[in-house]
């Protein structure tokens, strides 16, 4: 299981339009990579809108949103327009950053045991290594938390 101060697993992955997305392509920024488990789901959606309507915060920051999810790039663009998002959603359906990050999980739903993604978001650094780690997200509050987390002054901590 990835923790905080681990190097995190690098990734080359289509977005919405197709387009080859590497972590490695925002190195010097911090950059959240958020997993979901599907588009356009209600949990889903709530998440994916909230990051949406925090992205001005993130942008003012300068920290790189990221959605990864195991849906097609087909599946993506429909809810990228649909939502009008203004980040990049990624499209992993041989589950190579999912299982890389440890999010593809037994699930237990109505007596039945599935695998699916553990809704989860990571925090890399600007050098590449996980910061934060925020596993089972809530979908509608994991926006504000990390906003929160990036925002917090860590001097009066000590």
């Amino acid at each position: 299981m990835l923790k905080i101060g681990d190097k995190a697993p690098d990734f080359t992955l289509l977005n919405q339009d197709g387009k080859a997305i590497s972590l490695s392509d925002f190195l010097g920024k911090k950059v959240i990579v958020y997993f979901y488990p599907k588009d356009d789901t209600p949990g889903c959606t709530t998440q994916a809108c909230s990051f949406r309507d925090s992205y001005d915060d993130f942008k003012e920051l300068d920290v790189v949103v990221l959605g990864i999810s195991k849906d097609s790039v087909e599946s993506h663009k429909k809810f990228y327009e649909k939502y009008n998002l203004p980040f990049n959603i990624i499209s992993d359906p041989n589950l190579e950053a999912i299982k890389a990050y440890d999010v593809w999980v037994e699930k237990k739903m109505f007596g039945k045991t599935t695998m699916g993604v553990s809704r989860s978001t990571f925090i890399v650094d600007e050098k590449g290594r996980i910061e934060q780690v925020f596993r089972k997200a809530s979908p509608d509050k994991n926006a504000d938390e990390i906003l929160f987390y990036l925002k917090l002054d860590k001097h009066t901590l000590n």
